[in-house]
């Protein structure tokens, strides 16, 4: 066994301050026992959590360690101009004409951090694919439990768009979905040859053969539950399995990455199914579609509206200049996989 990194410990005059400052930073809580005057200060963030310290010692050099952190949801140089905003100042510009390079901010007690490119600012600047990610699981899953949230109650039993399955059958199948892709990748050495042997079964003649079905006394809301818990459990996976990782899909082995784009492919087609027998509105980031059409559909045209590119690619609506497709199915391989098997 080997040891994992708990805390990252910060010294500090004011751990509540400070750990309030870095809570805004990183969008993540401070812990709930935690409160001004407090001697510790805990912020659980992925990966491990920062422990704020009281120390009257002044900080007096350079941290000879400090934290890199890359924003999310908007540019290097926008998150630079909201963490001064916040508070930080800056102690060096290390930006360059060409949108490379990084900013040297510190905290309101002076320790230092980089802010780095965006992951999407990395792709353009290298021409790389930007991968999906176990966030990217998380929100298809809450964006489509959102949507769904709104659904009258007495329209659950109505078909799901153009599926044979009820709209209940076809959220029970996503979340089933989720969950398979997730305990694809569970087992120390997973399968290269098959499923990991749960018992699929459907409830009735002609309905899907799910492992995970929602007990229909806890409602609408007692389904949506199931559907998030199974979403969280394929997010958890992705974010911890390494990514020399490899497991059984049917259609081609595939990595952790693979397993979140299919998650994510079936989260945002199937609530369009739902929300086409719910009589709901859907319609999910372009981003997001861009990123798991050019993991799982690197064929599919480039430009156009992505969601519906998604759908066109998913035999689910038709695309200018493009026969519409009856099968259809992904490529489930890691790229480097796809890239070997053409060339070969």
């Amino acid at each position: 066994m080997t040891s994992h990194v708990r805390h990252i410990t910060i010294d500090c005059a004011d751990p509540y301050a400070l750990g309030t400052f870095w809570s805004r930073v990183l969008g993540a809580p401070l812990a709930d026992d935690d409160f001004p005057g407090d001697p510790e200060a805990l912020l659980e963030t992925p990966g491990a959590a920062i422990l704020f310290v009281r120390n009257d010692d002044p900080k007096a050099v350079k941290n000879r360690v400090h934290l890199d952190v890359q924003p999310q949801d908007r540019s290097r140089d926008e998150e630079v101009e909201r963490l001064l905003a916040l508070g930080a100042t800056l102690v060096g510009d290390h930006r360059r004409p060409n949108g490379r390079g990084w900013a040297t901010l510190a905290d309101p007690e002076g320790n230092e951090f980089c802010v780095e490119c965006s992951a999407a600012e990395r792709a353009a600047l290298t021409g790389t694919r930007l991968p999906v990610t176990a966030d990217d699981v998380t929100t298809a899953v809450r964006l489509a439990v959102d949507a769904l949230a709104g659904a009258p109650a007495d329209r659950w039993e109505a078909p799901a768009g153009g599926l044979t399955w009820t709209c209940w059958e076809t959220a029970e199948h996503l979340s089933d979905d989720l969950f398979a892709y997730a305990v694809q990748l569970g087992p120390r050495t997973p399968p290269l040859d098959g499923e990991v042997p749960y018992r699929w079964a459907p409830e009735r003649q002609g309905g899907p053969y799910n492992a995970v079905f929602a007990d229909r006394a806890a409602g609408p809301a007692g389904l949506l539950a199931t559907l998030e818990a199974s979403g969280a459990l394929l997010a958890s996976m992705v974010r911890t399995t390494p990514p020399e990782v490899r497991s059984y899909h049917g259609f081609g082995i595939s990595d952790p990455e693979g397993f979140a784009a299919m998650g994510v492919v079936e989260t945002l087609v199937h609530t369009h199914d739902l929300a086409e027998g719910l009589g709901l509105a859907w319609a999910p980031p372009a981003a997001l579609c861009d990123r798991v059409l050019a993991r799982l559909f690197p064929g599919a045209p480039a430009g156009g509206d992505r969601w519906t590119v998604l759908l066109w690619a998913t035999g689910r609506a038709g695309l200018p200049d493009h026969p519409r497709r009856t099968v259809w199915r992904w490529d489930g391989r890691p790229p480097a996989d796809q890239t070997a098997s053409s060339a070969g």
